[in-house]
This record gives C-alpha cells, structure tokens and sequence, in this order.
C-alpha cells in the first residue's frame, strides 16, 4: 500500500471529521473540534507510514505462510527438525531484512530471501 496525506490524517487523527479537496494541505477543511495537524506533520506521518510499509507487508506475508504450517505444530504431530527450522526461520526474517515495495505498494517478494518450506 502506497499511503497518502488521507491516511497519514487518518493515522494521526483516527475518527476525525474533515473533507480534503484534492491532495494539497490548502484543500483540508477541518470541520473537527481542536487544531488540524500542520501540513509538516501530515507529511512527516505520510513519510512514517510509507517508509514502515515494506516491514508491515514482510510481517503480514510471514504470519501467513506461519499459519500455514500451524497444523503441524499441533500437539499430536510430531514436528521435524526441518520444519522447526523453517518455523524459525520465518520467525526471524525481519531481522536484518530491507524488503521492498513494487510500483503497485505491494511486498516485492524477490526482495526477500524466503526459507524454503521443507517437503
């Protein structure tokens, strides 16, 4: 996902209530009690988001492929080696992992090196 200053708003300001003409800071009308956030810290939420969304998606994908493998982690399958591994594995990718995004926001997954789920 590409984030924009809608949903560094949102982020900043869940549950606020504005209509945003176009994606210029000029066109926020704030229609909520309290002050608007400033267009720098829109864009300094907007730069947090986006810069934190590689490591989200690697998580996200990670988690799935651990559910898939749940089942044989139950308490009457006796769980290999390699399987244990490979478990590990995927527990410990983002730890020292730079994935990347393609040009559609999603996780480029040749950007990271994936365990190889044993047979």
């Amino acid at each position: 996902m590409i984030h924009t200053k809608s949903s560094a708003l949102e982020s900043l300001k869940p549950s606020s209530k504005y209509i945003w003409h176009g994606t210029d800071y000029s066109g926020l009308n704030w229609l909520d009690t309290g002050e608007a956030p400033t267009e720098s810290e829109i864009d300094a939420e907007l730069l947090r988001l986006n810069n934190a969304e590689p490591m989200v998606q690697l998580r996200y994908e990670r988690n799935k492929k651990i559910s898939e493998s749940d089942w044989r982690a139950n308490s009457d399958v006796t769980l290999s080696e390699e399987w244990k591994t490979y478990r590990q594995s995927l527990r410990d990718i983002t730890n020292g992992a730079s994935p990347k995004l393609d040009s559609e926001g999603k996780l480029d997954m040749t950007s990271v090196t994936w365990p190889t789920e044993p047979s």
